[in-house]
């Protein structure tokens, strides 16, 4: 790193960040290292675990984890062929191919979810007002990083616009409904990220 950010209070929290990240890296390398995978592999296959089935294209998890398109395709080839992913067409639209996890593929998936575990419990040992302080400000830099283009943000069903909580209650297995996609959605589809979310206009 250049010297020069040793000597200002923002250059020092921008190297202290990039050496969260280094640690960030080293521990997906390790997993990846115990798993037979590559560290983008893991990524990945979490990718697909926890967000919405409508950014599993190749395009929308390249998009996810800011890979080149062909890197992506080549890494999806490699997860086939590990049998930990297989290529499905949408309904929704019988054009476009999408990933989708295969029940070897959950677990793997579910055994790298501990990947992040050991900074998460540096951060939980934290005073609850410094983790507060933490948040506000990461979710700032990550905000104007993701103006800037530099990364992608998905967020989740209950303050998009097309969500509709209980729409369907006779179906309590999928209550709410999604005006997007046209389709009722069960609980646990809701916690999912999303790349169509679109915020709720602010009430006055």
């Amino acid at each position: 790193m250049n010297p020069r950010h040793r000597h200002t209070k923002s250059g020092q929290i921008t190297v202290a960040l990039y050496r969260i990240s280094q640690a960030i890296h080293h521990l997906l390398r390790r997993r990846a290292e115990q798993t037979n995978l590559s560290a983008a592999q893991v990524q990945a296959l979490l990718f697909l675990k926890h967000t919405r089935s409508t950014a599993h294209t190749i395009g929308g998890v390249a998009k996810g984890l800011a890979l080149a398109y062909a890197t992506t395709s080549a890494m999806a080839d490699a997860l086939e062929r590990k049998g930990l992913v297989e290529r499905q067409t949408l309904e929704r639209d019988r054009r476009t191919i999408a990933l989708r996890l295969t029940p070897q593929g959950e677990v793997t998936s579910s055994l790298l979810e501990d990947v992040l575990d050991q900074i998460e419990h540096i951060i939980e040992n934290l005073p609850v007002d410094e983790q507060e302080v933490l948040q506000r400000v990461i979710q700032k830099i990550v905000f104007h990083l993701s103006q800037n283009g530099h990364i992608e943000l998905y967020d989740m069903c209950w303050h998009c616009q097309f969500f509709r909580r209980n729409a369907h209650p006779e179906d309590p297995a999928r209550p709410h409904h999604c005006t997007f996609i046209d389709a009722p959605l069960a609980e646990a589809d809701t916690y999912f990220d999303c790349p169509d979310f679109q915020p709720q206009a602010e009430r006055r």
